[in-house]
């Protein structure tokens, strides 16, 4: 362990330091010039990226006296960030404008607090060490509240920041007292030296389990995860579509990574009690998240429903880490869950990508009657939606599923038949709400004659995009090779 190399947070300090400089620049641009921010952002996320794919392969490494970790699992998921949030800024840019998101009211600050939720997301990835990670999990959210509230004139965006930074809070007090309890009884935030006391049977059980059960509940909040989802709805719908899109997806990558870190790389030994509350998250998840998306005709509280339900499926791949005593055996499990977190990511970026393809200044295209007749409008467009709804859903060959595929043979590997069983069974009944989009596209007459306008970045990443998990549903191994490796070699560090 290299305390004093500080390579591995290289992309930490080139994004604070990157997003500081576009900050500065944009305070000094018309909004004819507003596009160099968006230029500048874009290339932000490059070089991250570049610096992060370069760390794959490096072996594990903390700094900062051990409260930072740089290991395959880190670098991998931050380049999917990167990507998450690149895509993001491109299918925002025509939609923010049109609603003087990027006007001289408010400037740049869209792409500016989208980079600092960012580095949020990183910092929480690479946490290892309790406070470490909670301080990137507040970079994270504040930065998101803020911009939930960015329409400051926009009554229900402003209730959606309320309700979502009062729920926060509460969350995060939820995670801070099970902080302090499990400080209590093993005496130090290192998550590799709690895993050492935890290990040793000498602490306060009841204390151990106690301060479990108040960071489960915090982790599930940020998971999206029943019955701390309430929350969800409110400000998916509130909340202009980019940001939006914004709190969807890479929020979900970070909330995967710490729910890793926390559970497995510093409380295994209680894999057995925390187990049985990811398994009641799942389950409740899933069956509240199907059931109640049913009756939704906003097109974005559906979606937010339909997180709820997709965060409790990629739960049960959690649920395969004690089957034979060790990590080293869970990495199945692990890795399938990583690759629906990202599958879901790439679909739900695609399909808020329509939404915001098809609104225009004073329209917001968010209800599924919007969507009526897309395929006479659009036959392309119409098509990607129907590839990320079958995904959605779990059709062949999209890679949603392979990556549900891959998390029942995860969870049939641990003998949990009647899991699995039910699971099916729920995601059975998320097949109505899915393909009802997909009727309302090519079999109703549209109501919107309007032609489709968008840029052409938008138009060729949006494409690309239904490509991807199409593509991905075809060869999936590669992906998943990628994600196996990473958990491999992360728990064997």
């Amino acid at each position: 362990m290299d305390n004093l190399n500080l390579a591995p947070v290289y992309p930490e300090i080139f994004l604070l330091i990157a997003t500081s400089a576009i900050l500065l620049i944009d305070m000094h641009l018309t909004d004819a010039k507003r596009h160099i921010t968006y230029l500048l952002s874009l290339a932000t996320l490059l070089v991250c990226g570049v610096m992060s794919a370069a760390q794959f392969n490096e072996p594990t490494t903390y700094v900062f006296n051990n409260m930072f970790v740089s290991d395959p699992m880190s670098s991998l998921l931050k380049v999917f960030c990167y990507l998450s949030v690149g895509i993001t800024m491109i299918y925002s840019r025509q939609y923010a404008t049109d609603r003087g998101m990027l006007g001289n009211t408010i400037g740049g600050e869209f792409y500016v607090l989208a980079l600092f939720s960012l580095l949020g997301s990183m910092v929480m990835i690479s946490g290892n060490n309790f406070l470490v990670i909670y301080l990137g999990l507040e970079l994270m959210t504040l930065a998101l509240y803020a911009l939930v509230a960015l329409r400051r004139g926009n009554t229900v965006s402003t209730e959606a920041a309320m309700k979502y930074f009062v729920l926060g809070a509460l969350a995060s007090g939820f995670l801070l007292y099970g902080i302090s309890m499990l400080y209590g009884a093993t005496g130090t935030l290192d998550l590799n030296e709690v895993a050492v006391e935890v290990a040793k049977g000498t602490a306060n059980r009841t204390v151990l389990v106690f301060g479990l059960v108040f960071l489960v509940a915090g982790l599930a909040f940020k998971l999206s995860a029943a019955p701390f989802h309430m929350w969800v709805p409110d400000v998916y719908t509130g909340a202009p579509t980019a940001v939006t899109l914004l709190i969807a997806a890479t929020p979900k990558l970070a909330s995967f990574a710490i729910t890793i870190r926390l559970l497995v790389e510093g409380l295994f030994p209680l894999a057995v009690d925390w187990q049985q509350m990811i398994l009641m998250l799942a389950v409740l998840s899933m069956a509240v998240g199907n059931i109640t998306a049913i009756v939704q005709t906003n097109l974005k509280r559906m979606l937010a429903y339909s997180t709820i339900a997709q965060m409790g499926f990629m739960l049960l791949g959690m649920l395969s880490s004690v089957s034979e005593g060790n990590t080293s055996m869970a990495a199945n499990g692990y890795s399938s869950a990583m690759f629906y977190a990202v599958a879901y990511v790439l679909t739900t970026l695609g399909t808020f990508g329509v939404m915001m393809l098809l609104s225009r200044a004073g329209f917001e295209a968010e209800n599924i009657d919007d969507l009526k007749g897309l395929n006479q409008r659009s036959p392309w467009f119409a098509f990607v939606m129907l590839i990320l709804m079958f995904s959605l859903t779990g059709i062949p060959p999209t890679v949603g599923f392979y990556a549900k595929l891959a998390v029942l043979q995860a969870l049939l590997s641990t003998g949990q038949v009647w899991l699995a069983v039910v699971s099916v069974l729920l995601s059975l009944i998320g097949a109505f709400y899915y393909l009802r989009v997909v009727k309302v596209m090519y079999f109703d007459d549209p109501v919107d004659e309007t032609r489709i306008v968008a840029t052409g970045d938008m138009r060729l990443t949006l494409g690309a995009n239904g490509i991807a998990v199409l593509v991905l549903g075809l060869l999936p191994g590669p992906l998943m090779a990628l994600c196996a490796s990473a958990i491999v070699r992360t728990l064997a560090a």
